[in-house]
């Protein structure tokens, strides 16, 4: 078990707020709860609703998207938005719905890949994979706000108040976030509804509008095939162009992987377990299918309209249309007062694109960093994650002075290199499960992401530069915290078989004592031979009945698991072997949980380890074993304040 956070009737006020709602500790696998209790420790809605959360950072790249569109491909940015489109409907999305199908707990699609390894491998990756979901969700969050900052000052009513006022603007919008989060998930969810249905609704009126000019004049569609004919020679070579301008319009899938992390959000069946959430895998599909169709269609329509009826020179830097492309038309073809309104409409969902990051991260954090003792027990708890969060934004928005072209690159490279991830995790469970269709299916998808985040990182390499520098920080962070709690009580249980609670039920008026063994030959002669080495070296009283104890390690890179003991006898001599992920930490647990059976602090004997100091730190750090006898004596003291009722450990030779 982890150590407990402190009792409430000890927190002040504001500890107690801070705290609520911590994530639940992780439950032992194969436990089944029903939806009903799921619902008692988090708040579900409707698939849709969950949709408008991460449709806010997925929707709100229309606002940026079409003029990126416009700078990557000219003319052709249509026929490159197409190929995008393409991908997204089959690539990013079966793709995701089949980790929504695996992975439906919100640990997206980073579970699928740990599960393909063991040990501190596994671990090592999960860590890495969660430096650039920092990286894809801190950014989203700045380079979002810093966005919409920038919609601010370029508003022709406020650009005179504003300017030069960009970085302000952007910490303020962050912290106006934050504290969305700290009021709580249910708040940040109904703000998301009303800002997606009213950025789509004017959305459409400005695509409609736009449309309906281009339709009435025929001469914009013939000028502009007419320069498409005079730049590229043959239609192959117009499809190789907007193939190769792929990699630059990524920025549009954006939203994917969010969708499946905040999965434990969505409202599934009454018939659901965590075990087998159906009805909430269903509507996570619908989720992804629904947004994935509805970002389609404004993706091509915008990119027509936008390209036939703005000036190429007004997307430049510096230009009226660049960065806020559908902004530019719904000013010019709506009029002021239309277009403030959808400028106001733009600035909230790029504002509040970061709250989709912001839930993913704090859906998927507390699944990882405690359960591997890589992060304060306090992580658990979503406010001050919420408070961690905001600071690192901060801290980003000002390293790059709000600037959204400057945070472009370390986004893109975030976003890409999580769904890539999540493309080979799919393709190879399609193998394991022997569906070779499937397989070649995704590897088609996996080397689709593969080229295109190979063509960003070579064309901007900054990015990976800064997702490297998330990555070392989350690898220093969990580090150190896994040396620093490395000594706590860290079992979930401690399971005995009927023949290991047979023999502490010898325990009569005295203490049980145990010596503690390194299994080898597991004949009588090494068990006598123990106890005479540890009678000689510990005074060991003669006559008293003794059990050997004996600890496997199965997982060390585990921070807590279940504790399993089980007995046996060799000759006249009782053995209790127990697994667990750490000897020293396991043996603490075993013995505090004999003496919650007996009444009686146990006695444990030991014999010195005679290896360095340096090297045994390093062996319980890596390996779980190390200087068992005062590493077990440091957990048992951590646990247990009172010497009265604390297990008595003895080191001799």
């Amino acid at each position: 078990m982890t150590l407990p956070l402190p009792p409430s009737s000890k927190r002040s006020a504001f500890t107690r707020w801070l705290l609520e709602e911590s994530s639940p500790s992780p439950r032992p696998e194969g436990y089944y709860e029903p939806e009903e209790q799921v619902k008692a420790h988090a708040h579900t809605h409707t698939w849709w609703q969950v949709m408008c959360l991460t449709g806010v950072d997925y929707f709100s790249t229309l606002g940026y998207q079409p003029g990126i569109a416009a700078l990557a491909a000219g003319a052709l940015s249509p026929f490159a938005t197409l190929v995008l489109v393409l991908v997204t409907l089959f690539g990013a999305l079966p793709m995701y719905r089949r980790v929504a199908q695996e992975s439906p707990h919100g640990d997206g699609s980073i579970s699928m890949l740990e599960r393909l390894l063991s040990f501190w491998p596994s671990k090592l990756l999960v860590l890495a994979l969660l430096g650039f979901v920092a990286t894809g969700f801190v950014i989203t969050i700045t380079l979002s706000a810093a966005d919409a900052a920038a919609h601010m000052t370029e508003n022709p009513l406020l650009k005179a108040a504003l300017e030069g006022r960009q970085v302000g603007i952007t910490l303020a919008l962050i912290a106006l976030l934050g504290a969305v989060f700290l009021k709580g998930f249910k708040e940040a969810i109904g703000i998301a509804v009303v800002i997606v249905v009213a950025y789509l609704g004017l959305t459409t009126a400005v695509v409609v509008k736009s449309l309906t000019l281009v339709l009435a004049q025929p001469h914009l569609f013939s000028d502009w095939f007419a320069a498409l004919g005079h730049a590229y020679t043959s239609p192959l070579a117009l499809i190789g162009a907007a193939l190769l301008v792929f990699p630059r319009l990524a920025l549009g899938l954006s939203g994917f992987e969010t969708g499946v992390v905040v999965m434990p959000l969505i409202k599934g069946d009454a018939s659901d377990t965590e075990q087998a959430p159906a009805g909430r895998i269903r509507n996570g599909k619908k989720l992804l299918t629904t947004a994935a169709l509805i970002m389609s269609v404004f993706l091509i329509a915008s990119s027509v309209v936008t390209t036939l009826l703005i000036p190429a020179a007004a997307f430049q830097p510096g230009g009226a249309a660049n960065g806020r492309a559908l902004a530019y038309l719904a000013h010019t073809q709506l009029g002021e007062i239309f277009g403030t309104a959808y400028d106001v409409s733009t600035i909230a969902i790029l504002w509040f694109a970061g709250a989709s990051a912001m839930a993913g991260l704090l859906n998927i954090v507390p699944r990882y960093l405690p359960r591997y003792g890589m992060a304060p027990d306090w992580a658990r708890a979503h406010r001050p994650l919420v408070l961690v969060f905001m600071g690192i934004a901060f801290l980003v928005t000002l390293a790059f002075r709000a600037n959204v072209d400057a945070q472009a690159g370390a986004y893109a490279t975030g976003v890409l290199a999580l769904m890539t991830s999540a493309a080979v995790a799919v393709t190879l469970s399609a193998f394991r499960h022997k569906e070779k269709a499937l397989g070649a299916a995704f590897t088609v998808i996996s080397a689709v992401f593969i080229y295109t985040i190979s063509v960003t990182v070579l064309e901007q390499p900054q990015g990976l530069y800064i997702a490297l520098l998330f990555i070392a920080g989350v690898l220093t962070v969990s580090v150190t915290s896994r040396i620093s709690r490395s000594t706590e009580l860290r079992s979930e249980r401690v399971e005995l078989d009927a023949a290991a609670q047979a023999i502490l039920g010898t325990a009569h008026l005295q203490p049980l004592r145990f010596i503690a063994n390194h299994l080898d030959a597991g004949d009588v002669a090494e068990y006598r031979l123990k106890e005479l080495d540890v009678a000689y070296a510990t005074h060991l009283p003669a006559g008293d009945p003794i059990v050997f104890l004996e600890v496997r390690i199965d997982d060390a890179s585990d921070f807590s698991d279940v504790v399993e003991a089980v007995g046996t006898r060799v000759e006249s001599y009782n053995i209790i072997r127990i697994t667990g992920s750490s000897v020293p930490n396991s043996l603490a647990a075993f013995l505090l949980h004999v003496r919650d059976l007996t009444g009686i602090p146990p006695h444990v004997y030991f014999e010195w380890d005679q290896d360095s100091p340096m090297r045994n730190a390093l062996r319980f750090l890596i390996a779980g074993e190390g200087d068992i006898p005062p590493l077990t004596h440091e957990i048992l003291r951590q646990a247990e304040p009172d010497r009265r009722r604390r297990p008595v450990v003895h080191v001799g030779g």
